[in-house]
């Protein structure tokens, strides 16, 4: 978007839910960081706020009365932290956005690094998670995971990477424009390509509230996170087979009827259910319901809504 300025316009989106502790932290935190930057370029915040059901929203509007360069984009209902994200870099007019959470574990400060290095020719500067204060065991399972689904995935993948980046509008039209169901947006970030560049940093606590995510948001995280990047559980009953005939043969050669029914029952249990999985992410990618509807009487955005106001895909 060419601004009236003749600056460029840099997008910061926050996605928020239940975050009405953090926020006004966060927004002065912020504008500490951006303040040296203002004679350069120009900001919008946008808050894209999940149905929230405390006073996040009223939170923000307050911060709009007096910066008129905050805004709120307001989802009819919870769809989700990955929706959430997705919805907020779409409705961005900056020609580079950068993604962060309100509750200040990733720090504002660090934006500072991520525009110095767009600057000199980056279109994705990204936080490397490299330390975080938690469990020990958690932290190493996180560690671990994000290996592993590097190992699966079809495609390259950035480890240590999380909702902390900047990205210009380029990389943005890019990641969105592969619909899924269940969006993952790093990963669509890391699949488009473009030029890249790694910071890292310790992650903080958290300056106010609680954490929303919990064991089995995690757990969605980590399947939603597989499923957008790996066919792998689809082809492991390929590697499997051989090993499978090897046992078919022996429990034959041993007489063992009943183990060797068993055996072929839980294989053939464990990869449909694998298959059903796949096939129902399909039959949902086919059908191509909005990944989440914006409630567009209840935000506050500068630019012009949509003509077609209810839906985002």
């Amino acid at each position: 978007m060419t601004q009236p300025s003749g600056r460029k316009l840099i997008s910061i989106v926050s996605p928020v839910y239940n975050e009405e502790l953090t926020i006004p932290i966060f927004y002065q935190r912020l504008q500490t960081v951006l303040g040296p930057l203002r004679s350069r370029y120009d900001f919008e915040v946008i808050f894209s706020n999940n149905c929230s059901t405390d006073s996040t929203a009223q939170q923000v509007l307050k911060l709009r009365e007096q910066d008129s360069t905050v805004q709120l984009l307001s989802l009819a209902r919870n769809f989700g932290y990955e929706a959430n994200i997705a919805t907020g870099l779409r409705y961005a007019h900056g020609h580079a956005i950068v993604l962060i959470d309100p509750d200040c574990e990733d720090p504002p400060e660090m934006i500072t690094q991520f525009i110095h290095h767009w600057e000199d020719g980056c279109d994705v500067v990204y936080g490397e998670r490299h330390r975080r204060k938690e469990f020990v065991l958690l932290h190493l399972a996180r560690k671990a995971f994000y290996r592993v689904n590097r190992l699966l995935a079809d495609s390259e993948s950035l480890v240590d990477m999380g909702e902390f980046y900047l990205i210009t509008s380029a990389v943005r039209d890019a990641a969105l424009s592969n619909y899924s169901s269940l969006p993952f947006v790093r990963s669509e970030v890391a699949y488009v390509g473009f030029g890249r560049k790694g910071i890292p940093y310790e992650r903080q606590q958290r300056v106010a509230g609680r954490s929303n995510f919990n064991l089995g948001r995690i757990a969605r995280f980590a399947v939603a996170a597989i499923l957008s990047s790996s066919t792998f559980p689809l082809r492991l009953s390929i590697y499997l087979f051989p090993v499978l005939a090897l046992g078919n043969v022996g429990l034959l050669v041993a007489d063992q009827f009943h183990a060797l029914v068993a055996l072929n029952f839980l294989y053939l249990a464990f990869f449909l259910s694998i298959a059903c999985i796949y096939l129902a992410r399909t039959y949902k990618d086919v059908v191509q319901r909005p990944i989440s509807v914006v409630d567009w009487p209840r935000s506050a955005i500068n630019a012009q809504p949509p003509t077609d106001p209810s839906t985002s895909h």
